[in-house]
């Protein structure tokens, strides 16, 4: 009986390392160089250092574009944003970008048999384009392979300010009902622009519509007082929840898909996290983010569950400073690069825009250490298919299975990427190839570069991570191939 007793406890682990659960802790706006395990002198992460070091810290991982929704569209999908029209940066009140019933990173996992739950930030619309914000909140997350949601419609800094958790906007009293509108603004209600003595944070540049919470929002609200959020409390918010679906999913195998919202903008952290960075309430709200990933962490070391969990640790885009809100990030920024060596940040074709913190910790398969291989985001789906023994989404067409590069056990990743920034660029290897592209050279409201300039750019990024040497003119050959890849690969899927 007890020979029989330890077959079984065998089995049971062998399963458990081959099906591991799997938690994607997804941060918004944080730099290559935000992180103290990617160098950073001046902020401390103690908990997402402790995961790197446990785990493969990639030092060449990459979103898909650099911005939040079209890179977390690639992600759950498989396919390049630019390839669907619509994909751009949402307002809150659209449409679901992503067909219902479509295969996604999260029906991959569900249809092996997973639990499935996506908490926090969302940006991928909600509804069919006729939403009543006071009735059921579909289609959404359910209706693409998450089986639990509780999420932020959009983003901190757009209206609706609530919560939806599966169908329903948590908290609302029906006798006040929200009105959302991104054209005009509701008589009687406040806003930042015409009511500024009402405000907390003001606006740096737009942010002016809508006033909750006493910080000026982008897009006008009516209603629904009861329901709205405290930016204060977002992010114990999120990471209760997170913990609470662990916990009611221990028995396994699960899927957690945790998109935090630090550190994007309204930076407005809790108060034990006010002023303890010295880089004013971004850094504040980078130090947040650590702690929830401590927590999330400390909750999988209290159920037992480290050695059978694949946690894997990213961002949605480069850093930006100044995104919209007067809170000091500029001037108290000192010495700290949040882009690291990398030039460029969110809005850019430069690696600073996609080259993002990307870590994977998984004790029972993954050796601890450091990978130079090129990894992407938008391969998730076929990966993470393969891992669980299945073929990878037909949808999922740009998606590649890069297992062993995150498993590393192969030193190899993609051999090629497309960047997704202001112009379209592309990674062969090490060199980076950037067309000739229209448009201001700096992104006016947040002075951050864009990568556009009047002739194509090139760089060899193993000799010059920071692109600051353009060898277009001398390596005409070259420019002239990869300007055929790049076509090749917009016009062809799979590249």
């Amino acid at each position: 009986m007890k020979s029989c007793w330890i077959a079984l406890m065998l089995v049971s682990a062998t399963m458990a390392a081959d099906k591991p659960n799997v938690v994607l802790l997804y941060a918004d706006d944080l730099g290559y160089g935000d992180l103290s395990c990617y160098g950073s002198k001046t902020i401390a992460t103690p908990h997402i250092d402790k995961l790197a070091a446990e785990g493969l810290r990639f030092t060449d991982g990459h979103c898909s574009a650099a911005t939040c929704t079209p890179s977390r569209f690639a992600m759950l999908t498989g396919e390049y944003a630019f390839r669907q029209k619509g994909t751009g940066i949402l307002p809150g009140d659209a449409k679901m970008i992503i067909p219902p019933g479509r295969a996604t990173l999260a029906s991959v996992f569900k249809d092996a048999g997973y639990q499935t739950g996506v908490i926090g930030k969302w940006h991928l619309g909600l509804g069919d384009g006729a939403l009543d914000w006071n009735g059921a909140i579909q289609p959404g997350p359910l209706e693409i392979g998450f089986e639990h949601c509780f999420i932020m419609a959009a983003t901190g800094d757009r209206v609706p300010c609530v919560f939806v958790k599966d169908h329903q906007i948590v908290g609302l009293d029906p006798a006040d009902p929200i009105q959302v509108s991104y054209k005009q603004p509701f008589p009687g209600e406040p806003t930042g622009k015409a009511n500024p003595e009402l405000l907390k944070m003001h606006p740096s540049h737009g942010h002016d519509m809508a006033l909750i919470n006493g910080i000026s929002r982008i897009g006008y609200m009516k209603g629904g007082k009861a329901a709205l959020w405290k930016d204060e409390e977002m992010a114990d918010t999120f990471t209760s929840q997170a913990v609470k679906f662990i916990e009611t999913s221990k028995s396994g195998p699960f899927f957690l898909y945790f998109a935090a919202h630090d550190p994007h903008v309204p930076r407005v952290p809790h108060p034990r996290f006010v002023g303890k960075s010295g880089l004013g309430p971004r850094g504040d709200a980078i130090l947040q983010f650590d702690d929830s990933v401590g927590t999330i962490l400390a909750t999988l070391d209290r159920l037992g569950l480290k050695e059978s969990t694949l946690v894997l640790l990213s961002s949605d885009n480069g850093p930006v400073v100044d995104d919209g809100y007067q809170d000091k990030a500029v001037e108290k920024l000192g010495d700290h690069k949040p882009a690291g060596l990398l030039r460029g940040g969110k809005y850019s074709a430069f690696e600073g825009g996609t080259r993002v913190p990307f870590i994977v910790r998984w004790p029972a398969k993954v050796k601890a250490g450091v990978s130079s291989a090129l990894v992407c985001q938008v391969d998730f789906p076929a990966s993470f298919a393969a891992l669980t023994g299945q073929p990878a989404p037909a949808a999922a067409v740009d998606s590649q299975n890069i297992l062993p590069a995150l498993l590393g056990t192969n030193i190899n990743g993609r051999t090629e990427l497309v960047e997704q920034g202001g112009p379209i660029s592309l990674r062969i290897g090490n060199w980076k190839f950037i067309p000739a592209s229209p448009g201001a050279a700096k992104n006016k409201s947040t002075n951050s570069e864009t990568g556009n300039g009047p002739g194509p750019q090139l760089y060899d990024l193993s000799q010059d991570i920071g692109e600051s040497q353009n060898l277009a003119k001398t390596q005409q050959d070259r420019v002239k191939d990869m300007a055929s890849a790049l076509e090749k690969a917009r016009l062809e899927p799979g590249k």
